[in-house]
């Protein structure tokens, strides 16, 4: 069946992407669980002994790091709930269908971004 005349991804197809977003979920459960390490972690840099100027250029930089950890822990919790919702869609058999066009989104673009919800056409549209 051609791309264009099919209304929705059949279940083979839907199970692909699950395995595919399934192991995107794994692998950023991982780096959320390495950022939030690091963000821990970012307490003691056993500066403890420095002088005191230098003390003050660390905190600076300790701040600066724990900021940017956060801010990486809050995208990477974002990118699993985005991941997640993907599931449900697949679940639904909603998969893969852009929410302005309501035609499938190309499957090589849902092999990048398996969270997608617009094609490309829409998203040129948001433009």
């Amino acid at each position: 069946m051609v791309q264009e005349n099919k209304y929705r991804y059949n279940d083979a197809e839907l199970e692909e992407f699950r395995t595919l977003v399934q192991s995107k979920i794994d692998k950023a459960k991982e780096q959320l669980a390495l950022i939030e390490s690091a963000f821990k972690n970012d307490s003691n840099n056993g500066t403890d002994d420095t002088s005191p100027t230098f003390k003050a250029f660390d905190e600076g930089s300790q701040v600066m790091s724990k900021e940017a950890n956060s801010q990486l822990a809050i995208r990477q919790e974002k990118f699993i709930r985005d991941l997640k919702n993907a599931l449900i869609r697949i679940e639904n058999r909603s998969y893969g269908i852009c929410r302005v066009t309501k035609k499938l989104i190309n499957p090589e673009r849902l092999k990048l971004v398996p969270h997608a919800t617009l094609s490309i056409e829409a998203k040129n549209m948001q433009k």
